[in-house]
């Protein structure tokens, strides 16, 4: 049986207020070294999910379990450096810091994750070594994150996420905004990196069209139940 990075087992969460957005999911997994695609709709319950896996909120019931440990089980500061140690985060806006260096940038996980740091090695050459294999100039190593072009941008958020080799790789609709040449460049260059650590991908999306891509394909109505509380 092929051991899981994800799973998340009959968790339901609702956001508080009248009238609050629920989300309930009785089962979802994602397999070591797995590349999913999470597709979905605006207002699917895509962003909940993805906040509740990455701890940022904690479910109303159920179990989330990445590499075995249920998140519920960890305190709010617990839970923040679990995710710093096990999750690689690729936003959507990339959210880097626009006057640090690219490797300010990609070297930052590392700070809030003891363990992370030690399987990067000689972090500053394994930081290099990412921007090399992912096609960033050498000289962009030392430049400031906001002077980068775009798809740069795009390449750093990538190296800060896999730098450490994170079990698990979250990444929020990071190719919305590229057109499709830039895509299929930015998912080369993605599948490569994490098939090469044997690291986990979640993506979500809206856009079907990825879906050759990956190793599996999971829709949001197909494994979540929406709801709002009445006014």
């Amino acid at each position: 049986m092929t051991s899981l990075t994800l799973q998340v087992l009959d968790v339901s969460f609702r956001w508080p207020g009248r009238g609050g957005f629920s989300v309930s999911v009785p089962a979802f997994q994602v397999g070591a070294g797995e590349a999913v695609l999470l597709l979905g709709e605006s207002g699917s319950g895509k962003s909940t999910l993805l906040s509740l896996i990455c701890g940022t909120i904690v479910p109303d019931k159920g179990r989330i379990e990445i590499a075995g440990q249920n998140l519920s089980d960890l305190s709010g500061s617990r839970r923040d450096r679990f995710r710093a140690e096990q999750i690689g985060v690729i936003f959507q806006q990339f959210n880097l810091l626009p006057f640090g260096t690219v490797a300010d940038n990609i070297l930052l996980p590392l700070s809030f994750a003891p363990q992370r740091r030690k399987r990067a090695g000689a972090a500053k050459a394994t930081a290099r070594g990412l921007c090399k294999a992912l096609g960033l100039p050498p000289e962009a190593f030392d430049a400031r994150a906001d002077r980068l072009s775009v798809g740069q941008q795009q390449r750093v958020a990538v190296a800060r996420a896999l730098i450490g080799q994170p079990p698990l790789i979250v990444a929020d609709e990071p190719t919305s905004a590229l057109d499709a040449t830039s895509q299929d460049a930015f998912l080369d260059l993605l599948f490569t990196q994490t098939a090469s650590n044997g690291t986990s991908l979640l993506m979500v999306s809206h856009d079907p069209r990825l879906a050759a891509r990956f190793d599996r394909v999971v829709r949001m109505e197909e494994i979540a139940r929406l709801g709002r509380v009445p006014a």
